[in-house]
C-alpha cells in the first residue's frame, strides 16, 4: 500500500474490494467467486450499475470472470495448496 497526496494507492492498480478466495484449506463458495467477479469487472468497466442498453454485456462479463475464475481455483488446487492467510 503506498500513499499519494494523502490517500491510499495500492500497487499496480490492485482493488481493494477483490478478497483473495484461496485461503486455508476451506474453497471460495460460489458467491464469493461470483462477488469477486463482479468487483472486478465493475473496476475494468467503470460501471457501478450498468445501463440497460450495456447490461447484458456487464452480466457476460461478470459470468466469463466468474467461470474462469472457478477454472483457476480449481486447478491451481489440484497441483498446489491453498496458502495461509497472513
Amino acid at each position: 500500500m503506498l500513499r499519494h497526496r494523502g490517500r491510499v494507492r495500492y500497487p499496480d492498480g490492485m482493488c481493494r474490494s477483490i478478497k483473495t478466495l484461496r485461503v486455508l484449506d476451506v474453497p471460495a463458495t460460489d458467491d464469493e467467486i461470483r462477488a469477486a467477479a463482479l468487483q472486478f469487472v465493475r473496476k475494468v468497466s467503470g460501471y457501478r450499475r450498468p445501463s440497460p442498453a450495456n447490461e447484458s454485456a456487464f452480466n457476460a462479463a461478470v459470468d466469463e470472470v466468474a467461470a474462469a475464475s472457478h477454472r483457476l481455483l480449481f486447478a491451481v488446487t489440484e497441483t498446489h495448496p491453498a496458502r495461509r492467510s497472513a
